[in-house]
């Protein structure tokens, strides 16, 4: 069978997703564009190579519509030959990338593949794509009580896995020590690529990282999502998901160059990891998030793997009530998961979260030296992936 091998995987570093934030003046497609010729930079690897580019992005409205990953693949000068999709599995838009990119390597119909990813929330704000009309209308008669939103979903994570606040708070606290203790330490010197700026500066530091985040500052925020009709429809919930146990909203992107095992060694380039296995399943759309835990579970199981042989974890804190959650129920050590920090502190920049998260993974896990590296994603509408990937 013909072996899917990541041959380089990169990330920008995230922007606080706000008007002034570091990237808010760097249009999406620019920012994904940047990170594609560094990604094809690194590997000196000729763009007329390429067999298709493979985008994540939630919101696909203003600056991010028309297939904006057709738009960077452009802006990146790749021949126009080259084709582009873009693709939106909510959170997981990205990884799903990853996922259609080393599936058609394995089915020969791909040599070489970009998966990559963008969301600029500074200018493309999260909803904005759904001010009109009634998405969920069709719902109607099999969800009657509506559609809670992903808010809802964590705190009902944290009300049936019984995760108090201070557990919460002491997870979000330790996603910003690690965070920033990698960074200090110079981890994220491999994975990260600079972004030029419309001043012509450039961008390389996590502008979403708070080294001196504490629990007990955490403890003075208030719930962010408290409503009395999804109060009185689910009584567990006592609103423990705050701004500071959330992600926050992020500019970012990210890339990987996937390709077949035989085509890295005929260009004489040496592979990271390969894919090791695959999963994307559906949850329960009203707690939304729970799905990484089957999703984690059926990945194991088709590659032939335990828990326990799983060297590191890469597990989204869109909330932190998720990975905790996670956790908990697959009986996985706090330690191996998100060792750089995770979501909390570096960022959730929706569309480029997938492949940033497998940048990550592929870069922990030659520092050191484990063997296989898991990555799971929760997704809006009860959905997730889990990636499954070897270090070669």
């Amino acid at each position: 069978m013909t072996r899917a091998v990541i041959v380089d995987a990169v990330r920008t570093a995230s922007g606080r997703g706000k008007p002034g934030g570091a990237l808010s003046g760097v249009h999406p497609a620019a920012l994904l564009a940047q990170t594609i010729q560094q990604l094809l930079s690194r590997s000196d690897l000729d763009p007329a190579l390429v067999d298709d580019v493979l985008a994540g992005c939630v919101v696909q409205v203003g600056d991010q519509a028309l297939n904006i990953g057709r738009t960077a693949a452009l802006a990146a000068g790749l021949p126009e030959e080259v084709p582009a999709v873009t693709i939106d599995r909510q959170c997981g838009s990205s990884q799903q990338a990853a996922h259609f990119a080393a599936q058609g390597v394995i089915a020969g119909v791909y040599d070489i593949v970009i998966a990559c990813g963008v969301e600029s929330m500074s200018r493309v704000p999260m909803g904005s794509n759904i001010l009109t009309g009634d998405a969920f209308a069709p719902l109607a008669e099999r969800y009657p009580e509506g559609m809670p939103h992903q808010g809802i979903g964590a705190e009902l994570m944290a009300a049936r896995w019984g995760l108090d606040r201070a557990d919460l708070d002491a997870f979000a606290a330790e996603s910003h020590r690690r965070a920033a203790g990698a960074a200090a330490g110079g981890a994220f010197k491999d994975e990260i690529v600079p972004v030029v700026l419309p001043d012509g500066g450039e961008h390389w530091v996590d502008e979403t990282v708070r080294a001196g985040t504490t629990v007990d500052g955490l403890a003075g925020l208030r719930s962010v999502f408290t409503d009395e009709a999804f109060a009185a429809r689910f009584p567990e919930i006592d609103w423990r998901i705050t701004a500071g146990n959330s992600s926050p909203f992020t500019d970012g992107a990210s890339a990987v160059l996937i390709m077949s095992e035989e085509r890295a060694s005929e260009l004489g380039l040496t592979p990271r990891a390969r894919f090791h296995g695959f999963a994307v399943t559906g949850s329960d759309p009203t707690v939304m998030l729970s799905g990484v835990i089957p999703a984690t579970r059926r990945a194991l199981e088709r590659a032939g793997l335990g828990i326990d042989d799983i060297d590191a974890f890469e597990v989204n804190e869109a909330f932190a009530s998720v990975p905790l959650a996670w956790a908990r129920e697959l009986d996985v050590d706090l330690a191996k998961v998100n060792k750089r920090g995770g979501a909390i502190a570096l960022g959730h920049p929706l569309g480029a979260s997938g492949t940033r998260l497998l940048t990550t993974m592929v870069n922990e896990l030659e520092s050191t030296g484990g063997r296989f590296g898991l990555q799971t994603m929760c997704e809006g509408g009860g959905m997730a992936n889990a990636t499954i990937i070897e270090r070669v």
